[in-house]
């Protein structure tokens, strides 16, 4: 195995664990609401860009990330009581409209409240690359690989064993049923929005210190994310994190054998050939309409 490989590998389970983040963003809130939340992206931007930002006015690190968390958090609340909630009964596409236009608002407030520049973090422990088979990897990716983990076990842990995720996932089911037992479905898609606000911001803090972020970065990540959610399955969680390290790996073996320059355009070739090939995704569930 060559070192080059090597390098690439480790760079692909990167970005794809940062992927996989944000298709969690993208799967919590599709299965609460059946909606594909085209704004996830600038969840990410602003977890970066805010927690810069706070930290540059000297609150500590650890603190200003937990800040910009939170503050993600509740910009998703408020995507849902003031875009979503009042257009429920519009069509689907309609929502997605209200979702992409959120996208747009939220980046043009960040390029006025923030600023249009380049900025970055420092790495949560240090500087110094690990040597592994001929090839370096930054500490800063073990931080992303081990919150990445310990996130997917924490939701599992959420939906599988506690009361409030179980009373979720019946409300996703079947929200009438849930509604009949006394689950409030809005107010499941409302923490499910939160939850997902939460993740994207999670995502732009462990990136940051890797790649500089900005008020528009939050784009490509996002329609990076949503490709890794429909590899995976649009829904399962287990299929976001299989489908972010898919589409991260194969965007960094491509990048490094082909050209950078398909690097984006990875994303969405694994897209067209999910959809044609296999279009509920490697874990989603295969329905049947009988009509």
């Amino acid at each position: 195995m060559s070192a080059t490989f090597v390098q690439f590998l480790l760079a692909g389970l990167t970005v794809g664990a940062i992927y996989a983040l944000i298709a969690l963003g993208f799967s919590l809130i599709y299965n609460a609401s059946h909606l594909i939340n085209f704004a996830q992206g600038e969840f990410v931007m602003l977890g970066g860009l805010a927690t810069v930002f706070v930290f540059a006015a000297g609150v500590p690190l650890p603190l200003a990330a937990l800040l910009a968390i939170l503050a993600a958090a509740a910009v998703g609340v408020a995507l849902y009581l003031f875009g979503v909630a009042p257009a429920r009964g519009a069509t689907a596409v309609g929502l997605i409209i209200v979702t992409i236009g959120a996208s747009i608002l939220l980046k043009g407030l960040a390029g006025v409240v923030f600023d249009r520049n380049f900025h970055g973090l420092p790495p949560i422990s240090g500087e110094e690359p690990l040597r592994i088979l001929g090839a370096t990897l930054a500490p800063q990716s073990l931080w992303i690989f081990g919150v990445t983990a310990a996130v997917a076990l924490a939701l599992w842990l959420f939906f599988t064993r506690t009361l409030q995720g179980k009373a979720m996932l019946a409300a996703a089911f079947n929200p009438l049923a849930a509604e009949l037992v006394g689950v409030d479905p809005r107010r499941v898609v409302l923490v499910s929005f939160a939850l997902a606000g939460a993740l994207g911001a999670l995502a732009g803090v462990l990136v940051t210190p890797l790649a500089p972020t900005h008020f528009q970065v939050g784009t490509m990540l996002g329609l990076k994310g949503f490709a890794a959610a429909i590899v995976g399955g649009l829904g399962s969680g287990p299929g976001a994190m299989v489908g972010g390290l898919v589409v991260g790996l194969a965007e960094s073996l491509a990048a490094g054998y082909l050209s950078s320059a398909y690097k984006d355009a990875i994303a969405f070739v694994i897209i067209l050939l999910v959809l044609v090939l296999r279009p509920s995704g490697l874990f989603g569930a295969k329905t049947i309409e009988r009509v």
